[in-house]
C-alpha cells in the first residue's frame, strides 16, 4: 500500500455521511437546542475556565517539578463530522511515551504514568485544558468522548453505526462516562456506542443539565445509583433497546474509504513532533501497539482486497 501524506490521510476521515444536516436516523431532541448549545457551552466553559485557573496552574507546576518534559501534551482526535482537531491535556505520562511503541491505548496500572499523573488521572484534573477546546468550538461540555483517528477506521469496521457518533461535537463528559467503566474489550466499546447514539438522538438542554450534575457527582466519587435517584439519567434497557432498534432498521452504512492500516508516515510524524500522547480520559481503552491492530481482546478487522472495511 502506498504511503500517504498525513494531510491526505486525515482528509479522508471527513465523512459526508455524518453531516449534522442528514443524520442516518431519527433525532428526537428539540431542533432549536443544537443551534443554541454552542453559545451555552462557550458561556459555561468560560466561567469554568476562570474558576479553575488557579487549580490548573498548580497542576502544571507539580508536573513540571516532578517529571521531564512539557506540562501539556496535545493529540489529534476526531470531532464532529470526522474533522480532526487537536485536543489538550495535562501530561500524566513520561515524556514522548509512544516514541517506541507507537499509538496505543492506556491500560490499568500503566507503567508509563507518573506518580503525579496517577493523582491527576484519578481526579480527572488532567482533562481541564479541554475547556480550551470547548471555547474554540471543537468540543462540547457534554457529548461522546473523542476518539483517535488511528482507531476509528478499525472500530467502524467491526461495530455497526460506529461513525454515527460523529454527528455531534465530542464532549468533556457524556452519558457513557458517568455510568460505565473504562473499555476493556469490543463488547464494552459497543455498549458505550449504544449510550453515545442514545445521546445523539435525544440531546436536549434538560438531558445536558442532568449529565452535568451526574458528572459532578462522579467526580465526587458518589455512587451512580445515588445520583440516579435525583437526576434519572437514561440507563439500562432504554439505551440498549434503542441501539438494537437502530440495528433492526438495517440502515445502509457506506463502506469506509479509510484504510484499516494506520499509515506509518502519520505515526512517525506524530511521534517525531512530540504530538503522540497517551489516552488519559476515563472513557479510553486498553491498548494495541502496532499498526493495523486493535487492543488485546478486540478481534482483528477483516479487510477487503481494496483495503476497505469488509462490512457484513
Amino acid at each position: 500500500m502506498a504511503v500517504e501524506s498525513e494531510s491526505k490521510w486525515l482528509s479522508r476521515l471527513k465523512l459526508k455521511e455524518t453531516s449534522a444536516a442528514a443524520p442516518a436516523f431519527d433525532v428526537y431532541g428539540p431542533r432549536w437546542y443544537p443551534r443554541c448549545k454552542s453559545a451555552l457551552d462557550f458561556a459555561a466553559a468560560l466561567w469554568l475556565f476562570v474558576a479553575v485557573a488557579p487549580l490548573l496552574a498548580l497542576c502544571i507546576l507539580f508536573v513540571k517539578l516532578t517529571s521531564r518534559g512539557p506540562a501539556f501534551y496535545w493529540q489529534t482526535r476526531l470531532g464532529r463530522g470526522g474533522r480532526p482537531f487537536t485536543i489538550y491535556k495535562i501530561r500524566t505520562m513520561i515524556h514522548d511515551c509512544e516514541s517506541l511503541s507507537g499509538p496505543r491505548w492506556a491500560t490499568p496500572q500503566d507503567p508509563r504514568v507518573t506518580l503525579v499523573g496517577r493523582v491527576l488521572r484519578k481526579t480527572h484534573l488532567d482533562e481541564l485544558p479541554q475547556l480550551w477546546n470547548v471555547l474554540r468550538g471543537e468540543m462540547s461540555l457534554i457529548g461522546p468522548r473523542p476518539e483517535r483517528p488511528e482507531f476509528v477506521p478499525q472500530l467502524e469496521c467491526v461495530i455497526p453505526l460506529y461513525r454515527s457518533r460523529l454527528l455531534v461535537r465530542p464532549g468533556l463528559s457524556g452519558l457513557a462516562q458517568v455510568q460505565l467503566p473504562a473499555d476493556t474489550d469490543l463488547e464494552s466499546v459497543r455498549l458505550k456506542l449504544a449510550h453515545d447514539l442514545y445521546y445523539v438522538q435525544h440531546s436536549s438542554f434538560g438531558l445536558d443539565v442532568r449529565l452535568m450534575f451526574a458528572t459532578a457527582c462522579y467526580l465526587l466519587r458518589l455512587p451512580f445509583e445515588w445520583t440516579q435517584r435525583f437526576v434519572h439519567v437514561p440507563t439500562g434497557a432504554a439505551i440498549t433497546q434503542g441501539y438494537a432498534q437502530l440495528l433492526k432498521q438495517q440502515i445502509p452504512m457506506p463502506r469506509s474509504s479509510v484504510p484499516v492500516r494506520v499509515e506509518n508516515s502519520y505515526r512517525s510524524r506524530m511521534n517525531g513532533n512530540g504530538r503522540a500522547g497517551h489516552a488519559s480520559a476515563p472513557s479510553e481503552k486498553a491498548a494495541g501497539t502496532s499498526a493495523g491492530t486493535l487492543a488485546p481482546n478486540v478481534p482483528q478487522v477483516s479487510t477487503a482486497s481494496s483495503g476497505e472495511c469488509a462490512h457484513s
